[in-house]
């Protein structure tokens, strides 16, 4: 497999998502990328320099150990159902929150795309809903897509363009905020989407990007937006799979990037681990080699296992809190147990709760909204087909 390639359709798209990433407060990008951006020879020579950098990840992490904040949410509440009402899908994964009112949108908005269909086969859900993030919201139905097919994990841009992590199509389409399929990214290194994590941060590849995970092979690309189109890199390989069918699937996925380290946070549910790929923006192809707790790749230094082992028992899902925290949620445990685990940069455990003591295996899609001290925690139920809020 190449381990990177361009893309060379949907430039228009690409442009797009540059205008909004400059405009919208994306967090980070301030302006469309100049020519030199995505220049070879530039890249080339950043990534160099950069390569020899020693630093460690203690090195950009503040003082994160300062409480638990999961703790602190004793409020569930439910927020509404996640089944689309046009077409009955169900059993959903992928959560994000709306940045700004676009399309079929409203700012705030819990973005939902379902796994399975309206008969509740695995992997074979197609469809996006929206619910406004207040309890007893109804969902709206955003798209019905075969591109969507077994849609794992979503992620929007700053101007609510829907990127999903599609297992069963095995693409990575691309919709504007009124569900319109622009592109299903096809050819790119695909193999079981399973994560997705959009990043601002201007970088030697591109003015911005999207992470993605395969839970077929262990890898994880960056889809570098650029102001020509789009590129791919696969930037780490090896991570652990259990080779899954759909409704068993475990590897890379919860992704979760902080902007303000440029850090990338990696979910293993297949061997239960947390890792941490720093200043990602700038790891370029082939960088990182996983295997089991150790690295290996000329940027092996830039990754770093944050936590490996109990609590964590065979996650998914993640939420990076205002304060910098990831919550994890497991799908193993057993029934009457579906435990949320907070746990710092710095590798402590601080919290864990049980949201849901039916079946086992309802925790899927999370985010996080709010600031440090009112911090709302949304996360998919897929006992009930819900999603819900602690706060």
């Amino acid at each position: 497999m190449m381990n990177s390639f361009r893309l060379v359709t949907s430039l228009t798209v690409a442009a797009a998502l540059l205008v909004c990433t400059a405009c919208s407060g994306g967090g980070g990008a301030t302006g469309m990328p100049q020519a030199s951006t995505n220049n070879a020879n530039n890249a080339t020579s950043v990534v160099r320099q950069l390569s020899t950098d020693t630093d460690t990840l203690a090195n950009d992490v503040g003082d994160d150990d300062n409480g638990s904040v999961l703790e602190g949410l004793d409020d569930e509440q439910t927020i509404g159902s996640t089944v689309d009402p046009d077409n009955g899908d169900q059993n959903p994964y992928g959560l994000d929150i709306a940045p700004i009112s676009a399309g079929k949108f409203q700012a705030g908005d819990l973005a939902v795309c379902n796994f399975n269909n309206s008969a509740n086969v695995q992997g074979t859900g197609t469809s996006i809903v929206a619910l406004h993030p207040h309890p007893g919201a109804k969902p709206r139905h955003i798209t019905d897509n075969d591109s969507l097919k077994g849609c794992a994990a979503l992620a929007l841009s700053p101007g609510d363009n829907p990127w999903a992590a599609a297992f069963a199509a095995n693409d990575n389409p691309i919709l504007d905020p009124n569900g319109l399929l622009l592109t299903r990214l096809a050819g790119g290194p695909w193999h079981g989407p399973f994560g997705q994590a959009f990043s601002p941060h201007a970088g030697p590849f591109g003015a911005a990007a999207f992470y993605e995970s395969n839970a077929s092979d262990g890898s994880i690309v960056r889809i570098n937006i650029t102001n020509t189109g789009f590129t791919f890199d696969v930037i780490a390989t090896g991570f652990a799979v259990n080779h899954g069918v759909p409704g068993s699937i475990l590897g890379p996925s919860g992704l979760q990037y902080d902007n303000r380290h440029d850090r990338l946070y990696i979910v293993d549910g297949a061997d239960n681990t947390l890792v941490a790929l720093r200043h990602v923006s700038t790891i370029p192809a082939g960088g990182v080699h996983v295997s089991g707790a150790s690295f290996s790749g000329p940027f092996a230094h830039r990754a770093r296992l944050i936590f490996s082992g109990p609590p964590l028992n065979g996650p998914i899902s993640s939420a990076l809190l205002p304060d910098g925290h990831l919550v994890l949620g497991n799908t193993l445990d057993p029934t009457g147990k579906n435990l949320m685990v907070e746990i710092s940069p710095r590798g402590h455990v601080l919290d864990v709760r049980n949201v849901d003591t039916g079946p086992a295996a309802a925790i899927f899609g999370m985010v996080a909204a709010g600031r440090a001290g009112d911090t709302r925690l949304y996360f998919n139920d897929d006992n009930d087909n819900t999603v819900k809020v602690l706060h």
